[in-house]
């Protein structure tokens, strides 16, 4: 089948406790491997029209964009979403709670001078249209906030870096570490949709590993993957031969409606032309 007939999504993770859960939701699956050595695994959510590829990135920003962008060479998904687990920042979540990243922030950009750290705000948006098919599809279910990245652990919620980001970046309910390397790859992938999605695992403080000894880690990230398919439930595949035939018309009739500038000469003239000489009788 070809890809107009199979719309693609691709799904990635991070971690293995968190591809795992993603894949217990996939049914005939099939591994491929890319010539660059990349493995994804290729299957279906049952009832969905997706065919879904999954592939695991590893830990951090820098593996997040390649793979992102390795998957939009590869299989050209429709979307892409980042799925996984979350260090909770504010009271109001709790421990395996689903949020779903309305932007996301990079806490690394900054200016050093005179002792202080100056903050230079990065942030990427939700796609709308994966944006309007959650909130469709999860309602109350989840929270809709900004998430915070960096390539650090954070398990001290009394740290410089949970001030930090109290301070900068007081919005932010989640943080993790793969988000922004994931949306920039996104943005700059001639505008592929992209949604993060993250399970709350911990609250990012002194009992991150309890929580984790509890098994929070895996609810967590079964409790994200449940919520992708719930958008995927939602989210229509858009007719790519319809929507190219869309646009073809849409360049022919703006070529017909303007032909450009044009000269009008009575008589013979073989000087130079400069601006515009028009017949107005």
């Amino acid at each position: 089948m070809t890809s107009i007939q199979q719309p693609t999504v691709a799904i990635l993770t991070a971690l293995p406790l968190e591809y795992r859960a993603v894949k217990a939701l996939l049914s005939d699956t099939k591994e491929l491997d890319h010539p660059d050595g990349t493995y994804a695994d290729v299957g279906k959510i049952p009832g969905l029209p997706w065919r879904i590829a999954l592939l695991q990135t590893g830990v951090g920003t820098l593996n997040a964009a390649t793979a992102t962008m390795r998957a939009d060479a590869w299989f050209r998904p429709q979307a892409a979403f980042f799925v996984g687990i979350a260090g909770g920042l504010q009271e109001g979540i709790n421990v395996g709670e689903v949020v779903v990243a309305t932007k996301v922030y990079g806490i690394h950009g900054g200016k050093l001078k005179d002792g202080r750290f100056n903050v230079r705000p990065e942030a990427w948006p939700v796609s709308y249209r994966l944006d309007q098919a959650a909130r469709k599809a999860l309602a109350d279910t989840v929270q809709f906030k900004p998430i915070a990245v960096g390539d650090v652990v954070l398990a001290d919620h009394e740290s410089d870096l949970a001030k930090f980001l109290q301070d900068n970046y007081g919005d932010a309910v989640a943080i993790e570490m793969e988000g922004t390397g994931f949306a920039h790859a996104a943005h700059v992938s001639d505008k592929l949709n992209a949604m993060i999605i993250r399970g709350i695992s911990d609250k990012a403080d002194g009992d991150k590993a309890e929580a984790e000894k509890q098994g929070w880690q895996e609810q967590a990230a079964a409790n994200a993957a449940a919520a992708v398919a719930a958008v995927l439930g939602k989210l229509k595949p858009i007719d790519e031969h319809r929507a190219l035939e869309e646009r073809r018309a849409a360049v022919a009739s703006a070529v017909n409606i303007y032909r450009g500038d044009h000269i009008q000469f009575t008589g013979t003239y073989s000087g130079p032309v400069i601006g515009k000489v028009q017949n107005n009788n």
